[in-house]
């Protein structure tokens, strides 16, 4: 069942859906099944799957100079998707993203895909690589979520990106994108940004899911100025706790999203990541109940470094 009909079969109810991690280069799945224990009780509509492409480290040489060098520190995100699929039989939604990889790489992808018989697909542009000052597409890549977007509905369409057709295609690929309340930090204003959110559903896209937000009268001024502009997709709310002190300058850095005054005033008087830890349990939960009571009944939950105040914040919301 495609993700899009999940999250419309039963407007009445509560749902939600998680963000993990695929596990570090090495250290193999047991503590990413261990999350996964934990959130399958919550019933979970689907769970998506992050990707992350090699980056650029630098390495000392015995003769004192720096090299740089191309590592993945996180591979593994299709073969995690099926893991997941397979043992637990949750549906998934790999990330798949322009940012590191070439048209040809996501070629395969697909392919691979197809093979394990997953079909939901969250398509995203990714990050720029840390020393880039702004976003630069690898050679033979795309550069924007359009460009991964054409490509997906041309092999859905039963054509490789060069043309040629596909002797047997396979199941079509439903997919979602991301948005941004609080707008995409390279966003010149969010009108513009929404204008591109607006060319994604056009293109096919069939919900999206929003970046992390702590203030809700900014996803409901989004979600509304969303409708006004012919914007019809569901938009899901993505929702990170707080957990620890140090987030209260790190995750506006890192997320381009604003903590907002009543919440920020609150962290301060924190004196340790656990009392950081349990305001964050009430913030988010407060915050899922007023998003219940403008009738959202679809939650999806980033849960890095938050799995255990998921886990307390969604009982006391069931």
């Amino acid at each position: 069942m495609n993700v899009a009909d999940l999250i419309t079969q039963d407007t009445g109810s509560k749902h939600f859906s998680f963000e993990v991690l695929p596990p570090l280069k090495g250290t193999g799945t047991e503590k990413l099944f261990s999350t996964i224990d934990k959130l399958k009780e919550l019933n979970p509509l689907f769970i998506n799957i992050t990707t992350h492409h090699s980056e650029f480290i630098y390495k000392q040489l015995d003769n004192g100079l720096l090299e740089r060098q191309r590592i993945r520190r996180r591979p593994g995100t299709i073969a995690i998707a099926a893991a997941i699929q397979n043992k637990y039989g949750i549906p998934v939604q790999p990330h798949i993203i322009c940012s590191g990889a070439t048209i040809e790489d996501i070629e395969y992808e697909l392919l691979d895909l197809q093979f394990l018989g997953i079909s939901n697909l969250l398509l995203l542009r990714g990050d720029k690589a840390k020393e880039d000052k702004q976003f630069t597409p690898t050679p033979g890549g795309h550069r924007y979520t359009t460009e991964l977007i054409r490509q997906v509905q041309l092999f859905n369409d039963g054509f490789f990106a060069d043309g040629t057709p596909i002797k047997c295609p396979g199941q079509k690929f439903d997919f979602g994108v991301a948005c941004y309340p609080e707008k995409h930090e390279e966003a010149p204003n969010l009108e513009m940004d929404m204008q591109h959110l607006k060319e994604k559903q056009e293109m096919g896209a069939q919900y999206a899911v929003t970046q992390l937000f702590y203030d809700n009268e900014k996803y409901f001024q989004f979600v509304e100025k969303a409708r006004q502009m012919g914007i019809t997709l569901p938009i899901i709310p993505g929702i990170k706790p707080l957990a620890k002190l140090s987030q209260l300058t790190m995750v506006p850095k890192t997320f381009h999203c604003d903590i907002p005054e009543p919440l920020a005033k609150e962290i301060v008087k924190c004196k340790t990541d656990k009392e950081a830890e349990l305001l964050g349990i009430e913030w988010t939960t407060a915050q899922c109940k007023e998003l219940y009571q403008h009738g959202i009944n679809n939650i999806h939950f980033y849960t890095v470094s938050a799995v255990d105040s998921v886990v307390e914040i969604t009982k006391r919301l069931l």
